[in-house]
């Protein structure tokens, strides 16, 4: 939440739209550029990474697959969200594509090389 607070600051949607409601969302969507889905894009891959390097982090075996079903978990969040609110469709591929399994990989992968043997 705190990224989607910071982006609706650092990047304000255009005066006069609501999308505190669903079809106040669906009305502002024509009128909301690119640069309006960065911070949600970047609250989905952030917390699929943080989850994921923790998980990597603690888990003494099996710490890919930990990762990865961290990963699921939030695919499945985030899957449920764009069911549920109406986005763009590239933010929707670009969303399930690339926030959520190739971030909980870059975590692995990180946390592995900072863990201790």
């Amino acid at each position: 939440m705190g990224m989607l607070f910071l982006g609706s600051w650092l990047i304000p949607i255009p005066q006069g739209l609501d999308t505190s409601t669903r079809e106040g969302l669906r009305d502002a969507l024509p009128l909301l550029e690119a640069r309006h889905f960065l911070f949600p894009f970047l609250a989905h891959a952030m917390g699929t990474l943080t989850g994921a390097f923790l998980v990597t982090g603690y888990a003494k075996t099996d710490t890919f697959r930990y990762s990865m079903l961290m990963a699921g978990l939030f695919f499945l969040g985030g899957l449920s969200t764009i069911v549920g609110m109406p986005s763009p469709v590239w933010f929707s591929i670009t969303d399930l594509v690339l926030a959520y399994f190739p971030m909980a990989w870059v975590a692995h992968n990180f946390a592995k090389k900072l863990k201790p043997l």
